[in-house]
């Protein structure tokens, strides 16, 4: 295990998406999620965070202590029973002091648990944890578009669905889109929190390179070409932190080159990073 992480910091991930829709809304027919005032497309942070959790997996292969809590196919109050199963935690007399200690096994050997938290109280009771990173929702520079495609299939799923269309076997689908957006999440790691799950130096540096490369590992036919645009953190000589965060943030400006057309690449954009402006004791780091 690596040292704790000591330093408070502050996280811009700029991502976008070509032909694709980045994060349907089952509750709207799959369509891409959009703020229905202004029209920006959005991204969950629940999303994002499964991404991460898939590049961990990929990377650590689920051994401990890189396991994935929330994976596909979980069962997870198995796995929160598995905690209570330690000897460290059958040695506890007192409940409170058997849920502690599950609680500290489970951030052990569960790196999105010690990451992003987790309410383990719905199996053998292990608590809950608070993580000490935190994502908003992404959201796109501009207003997008979703566009609606009609698509065919040459082929049906049974027998009687070939009856009835005489043997053609043609089948009609939809898929939606979005032809171009920017988005712009911000994270947050707490010193803190870290101290209280486990979260080390190692693992900060397994998250970095996961939002780095977390959309090189998740291609499909439905997202379009996703990628990881810019990173921009800033450390904090401090636990506590040395500035609000939204004062780091307005560092970071975004605009299109031309506002006359729609932006269908990372290049119709501009990214001005403020440095000069840097308050004391804050190091900017530019990842991408």
């Amino acid at each position: 295990m690596s040292e704790m992480i000591k330093n408070r910091y502050d996280f811009i991930l700029m991502f976008d998406v070509i032909d694709g829709n980045p994060n349907g809304d089952p509750d709207a027919g799959n369509l891409p999620r959009v703020d229905a005032e202004t029209g920006m497309g959005l991204v969950t942070d629940v999303c994002l965070k499964r991404k991460v959790r898939n590049f961990v997996q990929i990377v650590k292969k689920s051994v401990k202590p890189y396991d994935i809590f929330i994976k596909e196919k979980a069962v997870l109050n198995r796995l929160i029973d598995e905690s209570h199963d330690q000897e460290e935690v059958v040695s506890k007399e007192k409940a409170g002091d058997k849920t502690e200690a599950a609680r500290r096994w489970m951030c052990a050997n569960y790196f999105d648990i010690r990451t992003f938290g987790a309410v383990l109280s719905t199996g053998k009771n292990a608590g809950q944890v608070r993580g000490p990173i935190q994502l908003t929702f992404g959201r796109s520079v501009d207003p997008v578009v979703a566009i609606e495609h009609s698509i065919t299939r040459m082929a049906v799923a049974t027998e009687a669905e070939s009856e009835k269309q005489s043997g053609d076997n043609r089948t009609m689908g939809r898929k939606f889109t979005i032809p171009y957006g920017l988005f712009i999440t911000h994270g947050f790691v707490s010193a803190h929190l870290a101290e209280q799950t486990g979260f080390d130096e190692d693992d900060l540096q397994l998250f970095w390179e996961a939002l780095k490369s977390m959309f090189d590992h998740d291609h499909s036919a439905a997202r379009g070409m996703m990628s990881t645009r810019r990173l921009i953190v800033f450390k904090h000589n401090s636990a506590l932190g040395n500035t609000p965060a939204y004062q780091l943030f307005d560092l970071v400006n975004v605009e299109k080159k031309d506002k006359t057309k729609p932006a269908r690449s990372f290049a119709d954009y501009l990214v001005h990073v403020n440095k000069d402006s840097l308050p004391s004791g804050i190091e900017m780091i530019e990842f991408i």
